[in-house]
């Protein structure tokens, strides 16, 4: 059973830590350097994902992501996240028509997942999702649902026709609700139109709390929730091999259109030898091999103001032969 109290005994540790702790020595000399592309480009649209970081390394088999409240949390009186259509055109993409519906097809008293088939979607829905002897096919979009301070709080989704995946932590102190912002994909980034991760069927332990991704091209990765509270959500993923082709494992997707219409506007990462954590506007991010990459925001946003910034850290591999 997905047990809330374990998960947050094991958050509550987690959240005593600052976002950036000091990795003891071991740790250092332990680290995976990866490398980092960065393939965003410009845009004015506010609702279309023009960032791109794409992950890669040959001898990588998991990786810890996650989301971490914007370091403004506390200050934010009024949050903002409705949607800003200006400047967009939409009517170019795809539609694939569907029946529309709702269902929960997993629960217990604490948690559940709801899918959503929506009247159309940019690819077909085709991706099963199986928790026990439960086979759900045709979702769009997956709600991953927490009880928490006597009300219901969505704490991730996940796309299964494109592989994209939101988490947020729960809303901070006393407040009700926080947006989502950036996306990340799981599993070797393709291009299909749009970056896209192809799955064959996600299967979701309860036990574990674990999401395992069956890959089109081959191969799974098993995406754990490991802790979840006030202040971040931490997802450990461990992959079967390594992608096919050299593919990325990983990548973050959002937007970006002036640092105070974003939700994503800054990249600090941090590399094997380095002194310190170096720093660029996502824009402007020349691509780096690092060991840990924060990407987030400094300033507020009119777009998403409370949506966290996305931490990929704790790169783990295989030995070079």
């Amino acid at each position: 059973m997905f047990d809330r109290r374990r998960l947050l005994i094991g958050a509550g540790t987690l959240a005593a830590a600052p976002v950036f702790a000091q990795p003891s020595p071991q740790e250092l000399a332990d680290e995976l350097q990866v490398r980092v592309e960065n393939k965003s480009v410009p845009e004015l649209c506010a609702e279309k994902d023009n960032i791109e970081l794409d992950f890669t390394s040959p001898r990588l088999r998991g990786l810890q992501i996650q989301a971490v409240h914007p370091s403004y949390i506390n200050t934010i009186v009024s949050d903002r996240w409705a949607p800003d259509w200006s400047s967009c055109d939409l009517s170019h993409d795809p539609k694939f028509v569907a029946q529309a519906r709702r269902r929960t097809f997993w629960e217990t008293p604490e948690f559940w997942m709801t899918g959503y088939t929506f009247p159309s979607f940019w690819r077909p829905g085709d991706v099963p999702i199986r928790v026990g002897e439960t086979v759900e096919n045709g979702f769009h979009l997956i709600q991953v649902w927490m009880w928490y301070r006597e009300r219901a709080e969505e704490i991730m989704v996940i796309y299964p026709p494109d592989g994209y995946w939101r988490a947020r932590p729960l809303p901070f102190e006393d407040m009700r609700w926080t947006a989502y912002g950036s996306s990340f994909l799981v599993g070797p980034v393709e291009t299909q139109e749009r970056p896209i991760v192809d799955l064959q069927e996600i299967v979701f332990e309860p036990d574990s709390r674990t999401f395992v991704l069956k890959f089109k091209r081959g191969g799974e990765a098993r995406v754990v929730v490991k802790s979840v509270d006030q202040e971040r959500i931490t997802l450990d993923v461990d992959y079967s091999d390594a992608m096919p082709g050299g593919r990325p494992f990983a990548a973050l997707r959002s937007m970006y259109a002036m640092e105070t219409m974003s939700d994503a506007a800054m990249v600090a990462w941090r590399s094997k030898r380095g002194k310190g954590w170096d720093e660029a506007r996502v824009i402007d991010f020349p691509g780096a091999s690092a060991t840990e990459v924060w990407v987030g925001r400094h300033l507020p946003s009119r777009h998403n103001l409370s949506a966290p910034d996305m931490v990929f850290s704790k790169f783990q591999g295989v030995t070079a032969k």
